[in-house]
């Protein structure tokens, strides 16, 4: 069965970031497992779920306020992903970067279309 956020390109995409960022953070050091690699992992799938959990609210004020919650998470893994390539822990950071604009860019025309509408 096939959810209405299952074919939300913008899910999509954060699906597949947060696979990206669970496979580069299985090469962390062993003293980030419960660090920032957790810490990467929760933001990278709160992403998705925000967007999935807001679909299935009532109305489009409700779906709004799930994707700000969405972005802000986004906007909290950018920050990791940044401290992370810092610390050296890969070298994904333009890639992933990318990723994260594109993916807020998609947000934010998805909110702007919901609160037009």
């Amino acid at each position: 069965m096939s959810r209405k956020y299952q074919r939300l390109n913008v899910w999509r995409s954060a699906m597949e970031l947060a696979e990206q960022v669970y496979l580069i953070t299985r090469h962390f050091p062993e003293e980030e497992r419960f660090g920032l690699s957790q810490q990467m992992r929760r933001a990278s799938v709160s992403v998705a779920s925000n967007i999935a959990e807001g679909s299935g609210r009532g109305t489009d004020k409700d779906f709004i306020r799930f994707l700000y919650i969405a972005r802000g998470s986004l906007q909290e893994l950018e920050t990791q992903l940044f401290l992370s390539s810092r610390l050296a822990f890969h070298d994904e950071l333009e890639k992933l970067n990318q990723e994260v604009d594109r993916i807020y860019a998609m947000l934010n025309n998805l909110i702007q279309a919901l609160k037009s509408a």
